[in-house]
């Protein structure tokens, strides 16, 4: 019997004001593997045609960047497209440019414009391509803010699915992809209001600590090393949605609080600037009593 055609679902994933993070974090992905993902259909009868990524692609210059030339017009509204790192507009976008055209550098403004028009959907992978981020922290000269707001300004109604962190779990972003391709887009009471899927962002922290009995008892670290709950040295968990305490990162081995240091924030707007500074104590923060999740 003959096998069933295999599906290619086009990729393109390109990073504009980004540290390169979070490519590292997914490269990392253990089940399945890079490889799997890239090679082998990790979905039956669907595989992964990743068409632009500059951290893996072996080709360069004018052969590689056509692919972002060629790929609206040839597959228009049937590729992903992938953004990691915020998008510079101040100043017609020019603090960040990627390849040229007519011998001139092209701002990734421009870029992602062209791509995100015409794709499927975008998935804003890391903290600062959902919500500005480290790049969009105060002073923020070069004008750099999330996908979100960028293509609202520019009146770009495709469907979005921010997937923050810094860097954000391998597994969140493999997940995300892999229900995608088994089940299509998520529906809109799949993702929460800042349009994160809420199989992964849809607990706080705080509630799956494992130091939150420390909480419940008003036992409380004063320096690090100590037992007891982490709030008092700036610990975030409260008012941050992830499932890093049951997911847990490098192959289930640990997690930020696991290692003694309180949780900074990375998944939520406004990080870094709101969640600053980081070791001292939230304030002015309705923190939620046992078996009562804060709402947003």
């Amino acid at each position: 019997m003959a096998k069933a055609k295999t599906q290619e679902i086009p990729v393109v994933w390109i990073q504009t004001g980004s540290c390169t993070g979070c490519s590292v974090s997914v490269l990392n992905s253990v089940s399945p593997t890079i490889k799997n993902i890239l090679i082998d259909e990790v979905i039956p009868g669907k595989h992964i045609s990743l068409r632009f990524q500059a951290t893996v692609m072996a080709g360069q210059g004018e052969a590689v960047l056509k692919v972002l030339e060629d790929t609206p017009k040839k597959d228009k509204d049937g590729y992903l497209l992938v953004v990691e790192g915020a998008i510079p507009v101040k100043d017609n976008g020019i603090y960040g440019t990627l390849g040229e055209k007519d011998g001139k550098p092209l701002p990734m403004a421009v870029r992602v414009e062209e791509l995100a028009k015409n794709a499927m959907a975008i998935i804003a992978l890391g903290t600062c391509a959902a919500f500005g981020g480290i790049a969009a922290g105060s002073p923020n000269p070069g004008g750099y803010t999330g996908t979100d707001n960028f293509l609202k300004a520019r009146k770009i109604a495709k469907p979005l699915i921010n997937v923050p962190g810094c860097p954000p779990h391998p597994d969140w972003f493999v997940g995300t992809v892999a229900s995608i391709l088994l089940q299509g887009l998520p529906k809109p009471e799949e993702l929460d209001e800042f349009k994160r899927p809420k199989a992964f962002y849809g607990k706080l922290i705080h509630e799956n600590c494992p130091r939150r009995a420390y909480f419940d008892e008003g036992k409380f670290a004063r320096k690090f090393g100590e037992p007891g709950c982490l709030n008092e040295l700036g610990c975030k968990g409260p008012v941050t949605y992830a499932d890093c305490p049951l997911r847990l990162w490098n192959h289930g081995t640990n997690w930020c609080i696991g290692a003694g240091s309180p949780c900074i924030g990375c998944c939520e707007p406004g990080f870094p600037d709101l969640m600053a500074p980081f070791y001292q104590k939230l304030v002015d923060t309705a923190l939620p009593t046992l078996g009562v999740e804060q709402k947003k």
